[in-house]
């Protein structure tokens, strides 16, 4: 299994977008993608949920953790091979092991919890709450929005990794990581 965890080395600058549900973090990478000419990683949880609600309507489970890991790493893997000079994410593994404490008693699968601090990006795009909270099948923590963004702040600071908190109207945002990414771009 450990191998389908790790990603595969790139030269690529690797940006990821992380934080709570509904903070606009594919609208963002979508966005992103375009403005830059390169692609963008879709988040392999949400599609592996709904696929799961909409058959069975049953909700995420300890037990399909490491499937959804393996799923985003792969889809990170596969795209990492064609993109240009720039990959950008909509989640990654770290954000897996936020979710999965924070619904399962604390508890991450070590396997998970070992690649999540292991795996590198160049930056992490932290996604406030000051959007919006938008309903759908699989959201469901809206009254506690800043409980689980102080969740995903506090993984990024005890894992050490490099972050910018993007605040604001989606044209904020965009400007903002744009200004980031071409700053690591500058500097590659």
């Amino acid at each position: 299994m450990a191998e389908k965890l790790a990603q595969r080395p790139s030269s690529l600058i690797k940006v990821v977008f992380f934080g709570p549900e509904s903070t606009g973090k594919t609208t963002l990478a979508e966005m992103l993608a375009k403005h830059y000419n390169t692609l963008w990683v879709e988040e392999f949880m949400r599609e592996y949920l709904q696929e799961k609600w909409d058959k069975q309507k049953k909700v995420c489970e300890p037990k399909d953790m490491i499937p959804i890991a393996e799923g985003q790493i792969k889809r990170e893997n596969q795209l990492t091979k064609k993109a240009n000079k720039l990959l950008i994410s909509d989640t990654d593994l770290l954000e897996l092991k936020v979710y999965s404490e924070a619904y399962y008693q604390g508890y991450c699968d070590p396997e998970l919890l070992k690649y999540a601090l292991n795996n590198l990006y160049n930056l992490y795009f932290l996604t406030y709450i000051d959007v919006p909270w938008t309903p759908d099948d699989l959201r469901d923590k809206p009254e506690d929005r800043i409980g689980m963004y102080n969740r995903f702040e506090a993984a990024l600071k005890n894992s050490k990794k490099p972050y910018v908190i993007l605040k604001g109207d989606l044209n904020e945002r965009f400007k903002t990581a744009v200004e980031k990414i071409d700053e690591l771009l500058k500097n590659k």
